[in-house]
């Protein structure tokens, strides 16, 4: 599924419109170097007694009409590379799977160290028009992929969006089903129109979510948003192993 719409991690950048723009054509705040990324990924990690604990990194953007600015001023594309800092330091392999979503799954693509820059823009203007939102359907591929995969880490997934979803029911029923696999979800969200977030994060059962609100996500820092992000991790992975979800 990954490999559908965008093919390899070297796959061309061509939109369906014309050329897409060089990476750093837009300004945005200064940024971080990957490797100063990891640097405090890891840091937080710590913090959170975390230290020597990997998982299969993933990465959910969000692509409804709502989040046209934060694509245009380089918002998006420093999540993706701030995703790519905590997978490094997180994941054995250092690959980021990315999956866009709207109405539908509107595409896919990777990131890893040499390929990451401008590459968030670049597939994001391959997509055309955007759309709705509806989570469950980019649940249920981030799901699909991590069970092909043959994974025996967990899964640590960083869900952003920007709305509360068109498919409340299903997007409930599909996290609730998740609780028996080992996949964590942290769900980030911008603005103040997420309050669904607060649902999600308190579903009975096993706690396999968590929820990191960003009002203004031009002002959240680094370190901030790595804490934010992972907080719930550890106590995530002791219930998991108690439950023998995890060994």
């Amino acid at each position: 599924m990954f490999n559908k719409l965008f093919g390899s991690a070297a796959a061309s950048t061509t939109s369906q419109s014309g050329s897409v723009p060089a990476a750093g054509s837009v300004p945005a705040r200064s940024r971080t170097s990957v490797a100063d990324l990891t640097k405090k990924a890891a840091f937080s990690l710590s913090k959170h007694g975390l230290d020597g604990e990997r998982a299969a990194v993933y990465l959910v953007l969000d692509r409804s009409g709502s989040m046209r600015r934060f694509y245009g001023d380089g918002t998006m594309q420093y999540l993706g590379e701030r995703a790519l800092g905590l997978s490094r330091a997180l994941d054995d392999d250092g690959r980021v799977p990315v999956v866009f979503f709207s109405t539908e799954v509107d595409g896919t693509t990777e990131l890893e160290l040499g390929n990451h820059a401008g590459r968030i823009d670049q597939a994001h203007a391959r997509l055309g028009g955007m759309g709705l939102t509806y989570y469950a359907r980019a649940i249920r591929a981030v799901i699909d992929h991590y069970q092909a995969s043959g994974a025996t880490d967990p899964a640590f997934v960083l869900f952003q969006t920007d709305g509360n979803p068109d498919d409340r029911a299903a997007t409930i029923q599909l996290l609730t089903d998740a609780k028996k696999l080992p996949m964590f979800w942290s769900f980030v969200g911008f603005g103040d129109k997420v309050d669904f977030l607060h649902t999600v994060d308190q579903l009975p059962g096993i706690d396999n979510t968590g929820f990191f609100p960003v009002p203004d996500p031009h002002s959240v820092g680094d370190s901030a948003l790595y804490d934010g992000i992972t907080a719930q991790f550890g106590p995530y992975l002791a219930a998991a192993r108690s439950a023998e979800i995890l060994g």
